[in-house]
């Protein structure tokens, strides 16, 4: 129950799974409740490398993160970011640029809720509850308008979150829009689970969450580098999450045949 009183908002249903607290679980985190991780082993289940990816990706994720701020940027808009927990793009940031600025949204009201119980008192950050599929509602939210400013680059975040995007909805279309809203010299950072690596397994995921409020769409290596349409992907392109510029050698090992994620970086021109 202190447990509880310390992070979660008395109105959040924790009887029902949430797909943010499924992260937190796979990435070893303490934000999740037994009917978060019962889901979250359907998927270690289904595809046993599953809590590995997302490590791999939240490494990622702190990588870019990393790159941008080392290239000037001060600003983010980190949009299907679950709770920004331990390890989230506030903490990386402003630990180098305490200046930084993040706008968290995620359309989950519990992630929601929690994340603005987490952040109180960081005068440089905010959650928005928008869907990513209504960007209107995301860039014209009165927190990010407070917090951003689009007449300067900022570094756009979408890591995790494409895959959830059916085909009807247009995922390169909504990445236009997003695209047309930032100045020149920002940044998108990207990753999705990758429909050809390890099909098997990733089809065993997709099954598993097909009926969930949350299914997942993998998509092509060619289909996500479409994604970029409009950015200038930096070096080394897209690629497998951990072959990202990595830190040391042993990160990269395997990555190739191992790595169901396809992770890069773009910059706007």
């Amino acid at each position: 129950m202190n447990t509880r009183e310390r992070w979660v908002p008395a109105d959040v249903d924790v009887g029902r799974p949430s797909p943010a607290r499924v992260y937190d679980y796979l990435l070893g985190g303490a934000h999740n409740f037994a009917v978060d991780r019962a889901l979250g082993d359907q998927l270690i289940a289904a595809q046993p490398n599953a809590r590995r990816s997302a490590q791999q990706n939240r490494a990622f994720l702190r990588r870019a993160v990393l790159f941008q701020v080392n290239a000037g940027i001060r600003q983010f808009l980190d949009i299907g970011s679950g709770i920004p927990t331990v390890g989230n793009v506030h903490e990386i940031a402003q630990r180098v640029a305490p200046d930084a600025r993040v706008v968290y949204v995620d359309r989950q009201e519990g992630a929601v809720a929690h994340g603005r119980l987490l952040l109180d008192g960081n005068d440089g950050a905010a959650v928005v509850r928008a869907d990513l599929c209504e960007p209107d509602e995301v860039l014209d939210a009165p927190e990010t308008r407070r917090l951003l400013d689009f007449d300067q680059p900022i570094g756009l975040l979408m890591t995790w979150v494409l895959h959830y995007v059916p085909p009807e909805r247009d995922p390169v279309g909504l990445l236009a829009r997003y695209r047309e809203a930032l100045a020149p010299g920002s940044w998108l950072t990207l990753s999705h689970v990758a429909a050809d690596v390890m099909p098997d397994r990733v089809a065993a995921v997709a099954e598993a969450l097909s009926r969930s409020e949350d299914p997942v769409f993998p998509r092509t290596y060619d289909e996500i580098l479409g994604l970029f349409a409009g950015f200038e992907v930096v070096a080394p392109g897209v690629v497998p999450a951990p072959l990202w510029r990595p830190e040391r050698p042993a990160d990269a090992a395997g990555a190739r045949e191992r790595c169901g994620i396809y992770a890069g970086v773009g910059r706007r021109t």
